[in-house]
């Protein structure tokens, strides 16, 4: 598999660089295959781990200060970093000693709205009690005295429930890049803004479906090892 890092994700990219350089990711495992979600693998404690051992730990002296961008999502074959559940890290650091690849699946737009309304439900909820049930009966009669001046009041009544929404932390609206993305290669949407990306897959999608697929026991590790021989780092 051929990764391309990001420049603008600096802090994740040379930390990955420094331990790929100095071989720490060599002889480790693939330690958590799921089809459909993603592959993980690099953690430490896989290196020399008998059949069957739970590993995949990873090492929180590795951790590292999250890097979020919002530019980047976890469409298929986007590389990031794992981290610990935020009850125990609520500043959500990375764990740089391993890393995952997104596998992914491909969506319906309707799935992604349905995500986005299961998503924003609050808050619209809170807009709609707002701006529109206080003016319904209004708009109600609006609807056939004037149907000219109840069209543009819906458009006003949309945008300020619209601006409530995206105002909310937490409130998913899809770009038209991500549900091309997902819609079409796949990803992991779920994981948005919750783990940092610092590369994708530009080769061996094959490899990464292979990997996916394997089978594996009741701790998503591969029944048979899948061992990380090395990671060389060039550059363009």
């Amino acid at each position: 598999m051929k990764i391309m890092l990001y420049d603008d994700v600096p802090n994740h990219t040379r930390t990955f660089i420094a331990r790929a350089k100095q071989g720490l990711f060599n002889g480790t495992l693939f330690t958590r295959v799921i089809p459909g979600f993603m592959i993980q693998g690099g953690s430490p404690d896989s290196k020399n781990a008998p059949a069957g051992a739970r590993v995949g730990y990873g090492d929180r002296k590795s951790e590292i200060m999250p890097e979020l961008n919002k530019g980047y999502f976890h469409k298929k074959g986007t590389l990031a970093a794992p981290r610990q559940d935020v009850s125990i890290n609520p500043n959500k650091k990375s764990d740089m000693s391993q890393f995952f690849i997104v596998h992914g699946k491909a969506y319906r737009p309707g799935e992604l709205d349905t995500l986005e309304l299961a998503a924003n439900q609050k808050a619209r909820k809170k807009a709609l009690n707002e701006f529109y049930y206080p003016v319904k009966s209004e708009m109600d009669s609006l609807k056939t005295a004037d149907p000219k001046t109840f069209n543009e009041r819906v458009v006003e009544i949309n945008s300020k429930i619209d601006s409530v929404v995206r105002a909310t932390p937490g409130h998913l609206i899809f770009t038209p890049e991500q549900r091309e993305a997902y819609t079409t290669i796949g990803g992991s949407p779920h994981l948005d803004g919750e783990y940092t990306i610092f590369g994708e897959l530009i080769e061996g999608f094959d490899v990464l479906d292979s990997i996916a697929n394997q089978a594996k026991d009741a701790y998503d590790r591969p029944k048979k090892d899948i061992r990380i021989t090395s990671i060389q780092v060039t550059h363009s």
